[in-house]
């Protein structure tokens, strides 16, 4: 790498830097919200807030099905930074109710409802109220890949073994 690139590269990384920590104060990181059910940390050391179901009538999530639930939230994501939707494990074990696409990743720059796909794994149909707690967000910091083509890429050990192939 050039200087010149070098030196690009690091100011850019300084000015990302700079971005990010302006959006962090002394409570932690700041993301604005609208909406009336604003999310939960149940304890103090919590790693997701709790979602809350924002449905105005009842939604029922058959057997084996899956459904749409709204929170009635839009939040603003600083720059470098992706909220994660996950499951809350007493759902999960208690119904057998899980998010669809775990972790549904929220964007910095979306700005619509979030909603959350829940998925019934159980065998009986599971009853959604308003302002139950639905799943739980988890902010994590993001950096975007850039891509190097290659002829080829280096050997390892594992080379191509994936899917299973350490075992049970």
């Amino acid at each position: 790498m050039t200087d010149n690139v070098h030196r690009r590269k690091n100011t850019v990384c300084a000015k990302t830097r700079k971005k990010i920590n302006e959006n962090i104060d002394s409570s932690g990181l700041c993301v604005k919200i609208t909406g009336d059910f604003v999310p939960e940390y149940q304890s103090d050391l919590a790693a997701g807030c709790d979602l809350y179901a924002a449905n105005d009538k009842d939604i029922i999530i058959r057997p084996r099905a899956f459904g749409t639930v709204p929170t009635g939230i839009h939040i603003e994501i600083p720059e470098g930074y992706e909220a994660q939707v996950r499951p809350r494990s007493g759902l999960a074990k208690d119904n057998g109710i899980g998010v669809l696409n775990s972790p549904g990743t929220i964007d910095a720059d979306y700005r619509g409802e979030i909603k959350v796909i829940l998925f019934n794994y159980g065998d009986k149909p599971f009853k959604i109220k308003k302002r139950d707690r639905i799943a739980q967000l988890v902010f994590s910091r993001v950096e975007q890949a850039k891509f190097v083509r290659v002829k080829r890429l280096n050997r390892t050990k594992r080379q191509n073994g994936g899917l299973g192939h350490t075992g049970i």
